[in-house]
């Protein structure tokens, strides 16, 4: 599922570098937030 331009994001949670669990709306009403994807020299996108 794709956003689109103005809508909200849909949640999801990824590990930190020390292993904690991180949400996205952890973040809700509190600060801005910036997502960008960096696909990997292998992946073919």
């Amino acid at each position: 599922m794709v956003p689109k331009i103005g809508q909200s994001a849909p949640d999801f949670s990824l590990k930190s570098h020390d292993k904690r669990v991180i949400r996205l709306t952890d973040y809700l009403g509190e600060k801005n937030v910036v997502m960008a994807f960096f696909p990997l020299a292998w992946t073919p996108v």
